[in-house]
């Protein structure tokens, strides 16, 4: 079982920036982590994802150039840096966890824990 905990959400201006933080806990193995987020009234979307060894990243086209993902093993910790933050950037998002390769990373269903989600609102 794998316990993840988000952390780093508020209320920014646009245009500022912020770093999501999801800490790992509980016995997993080589795990890949990714980040999705749901604005209101909206299916989750993906936003980014990692590779257990950090070797391969993915990114939406949306926040391409603009958010990036890293992972400190030492910490069993996940960053999402968000920087040029957009009013609809504003989403609750989700840290997500699971033994994936990288072609799968992008997929919701193929992740098999999730965290509580921490809430990103950005103010035009």
């Amino acid at each position: 079982q794998v316990v993840l905990a988000e952390s780093g959400g508020g209320l920014v201006q646009a245009g500022a920036s912020l770093r999501l933080s999801c800490t790992a806990s509980g016995n997993f193995g080589a795990i890949a982590m990714g980040w999705f987020r749901q604005a209101p009234g909206k299916e989750r979307e993906f936003v980014a994802a990692i590779t257990w060894d950090g070797g391969e990243t993915n990114c939406a086209e949306s926040v391409k150039g603009r958010f990036a993902i890293s992972r400190e093993d030492a910490k069993d910790t996940v960053y999402l840096e968000m920087n040029s933050l957009k009013p609809e950037d504003t989403a609750v998002y989700y840290c997500a966890a699971g033994p994936l390769a990288s072609d799968s990373t992008w997929y919701e269903d193929e992740y098999d824990y999730w965290g509580q989600g921490t809430q990103v609102t950005v103010s035009s």
